[in-house]
């Protein structure tokens, strides 16, 4: 029985440059979840990229096809793989300050196609912009795919260093929070620190015991009732 075949989203971001290539680059994002490395095929060119692959847990095919607005550098770009989706930076060929006006060559706006806000910045402020040089230093480059710009064969189980969320550093004491950096007297050792701080009620409760005079109109009265 064939699996039906579903468009996924795909989010995009932007950044341009007139003389640094490292600067110039659209981020893509193909969500596709428990899509396995095997099953995944991939075609990238100068103009378009194609997508295809087989989630085994939402048991559809993925599959989408991207005509570019410019043309991109295949072996320039980069590629990670994890197991919610797949990431590519893809190089502008064209050294321009300008921003690409869209993602597509086609003006029609499609329904899978979304701006991803995490790493959008306008073109004007894209200088002050944080750079992704970490992550994007940990991806894998697409060169040597072949001289035509196709990937269809590349060598997915080289890209596991995104798989999953275990492990992360700092988070084992995550239930107490006292694996967390400063949050060690987090469970309530403190507390008593607190009621050190208010001294003015006990200064109130002095001050009531220090009355015992106005008890004294009602232990009078039942000696006026005895004279009458």
């Amino acid at each position: 029985m064939s699996t039906p075949t579903v468009t996924p989203e795909v989010t995009w971001a932007q950044r341009s440059s007139e003389h640094d290539p490292e600067k110039n680059y659209v981020f893509l994002t193909i969500v596709a979840a428990d899509v396995p490395e095997s099953d995944l095929k991939l075609d990238l060119q100068p103009t378009k990229l194609s997508f295809k692959g087989t989630s085994t847990s939402k048991k559809v095919t993925y599959a989408v096809d991207l005509d570019f607005f410019a043309e991109i550098d295949p072996k320039e770009s980069k590629i990670q793989h994890s197991g919610r989706d797949v990431t590519l930076v893809l190089r502008k060929k064209e050294l321009k300050e300008e921003f690409w006006p869209r993602l597509l060559k086609d003006k029609a706006k499609v329904h899978f196609l979304k701006t991803n806000f995490d790493k959008w910045v306008d073109e004007d402020e894209q200088d002050e912009a944080p750079a992704d040089d970490e992550m994007m230093n940990q991806m894998n480059p697409m060169g040597g795919g072949g001289g035509d710009g196709g990937f269809g064969g590349i060598d997915f189980s080289k890209l596991g260093a995104a798989q999953g969320m275990g492990g992360l550093p700092g988070m084992g004491g995550m239930g107490g929070m006292g694996g967390m950096p400063g949050m060690e007297g987090f469970e309530g050792g403190d507390d008593s620190d607190d009621d050190d701080d208010m001294p003015e009620l006990e200064n109130d409760d002095e001050a009531k015991a220090d009355k015992p005079a106005a008890a004294a109109p009602a232990a009078d009265k039942p000696k006026i009732e005895e004279v009458a």
